[in-house]
C-alpha cells in the first residue's frame, strides 16, 4: 500500500509520531502496508515493567479513525489488563473510543496502562485475582516477566 492510498490524517498522524516522538515510545510504520506500525514501549519508572521494551503491534483498519486502532502485545507480560494473546483491555481501544483521538493517544494510554494497572477491569482474571489478593507477589511475577522477556540479556 503506497503513501498516496492512505488517508490525509493517517499520513499526518504518521509523520508527526516521527518528526515529534514520545519519550519512552517508537513507533514504525512497515514498509510494506502502512496501516501497521511496529511499537516499543518502554516500561515506565517506578513500574514493575521499568528497564523492559515491551513490543506491540498496531493495525489501523480500513474504518479508522471512525473505528479504534488495533493494539496488542507481542512481548510477553504480566499484567491484569493484558490476556496471554496481548489482547489489551483499554476503554479508549473499546466503546470509548472518538475519532477526535490519535495513534499517540493510545500509544500514551497503555503506556500509562503499565503505571496503574486496572485489576477491576481485567482481561487475564488469574493475574487480577493475584493483582488484588497480593499486590507484591504480583509486582514480583510482572517484574520476572519483565525480565525473562523485555529485556535484552546485557540489561539484566
Amino acid at each position: 500500500m503506497s503513501a498516496s492510498q492512505l488517508p490525509r490524517r493517517i499520513i499526518k498522524e504518521t509523520q508527526r509520531l516521527v518528526s515529534e516522538p514520545v519519550a519512552g515510545i517508537s513507533a514504525t510504520p512497515y514498509q510494506d502496508n502502512l496501516r501497521y506500525f511496529s511499537v516499543a514501549i518502554e516500561g515506565p519508572p517506578d513500574s514493575p515493567y521499568e528497564k523492559g521494551v515491551f513490543q506491540l503491534e498496531l493495525f489501523l483498519p480500513a474504518d479508522y479513525p471512525m473505528a479504534p486502532p488495533k493494539v496488542r502485545f507481542l512481548t510477553k507480560i504480566y499484567h491484569p489488563n493484558v490476556d496471554k494473546l496481548g489482547r489489551i483491555c483499554l476503554d479508549i481501544l473499546k466503546d470509548k473510543w472518538s475519532p477526535a483521538l490519535q495513534i499517540r493517544t493510545v500509544l500514551l494510554s497503555i503506556q500509562a496502562l503499565l503505571s496503574a494497572p486496572n485489576p477491576d477491569d481485567p482481561l487475564d482474571n488469574n493475574v487480577a485475582e493475584v493483582w488484588k489478593s497480593n499486590e507484591q507477589e504480583a509486582l514480583k511475577r510482572a517484574r520476572e516477566y519483565t525480565q525473562s522477556f523485555a529485556m535484552k540479556s546485557s540489561d539484566k
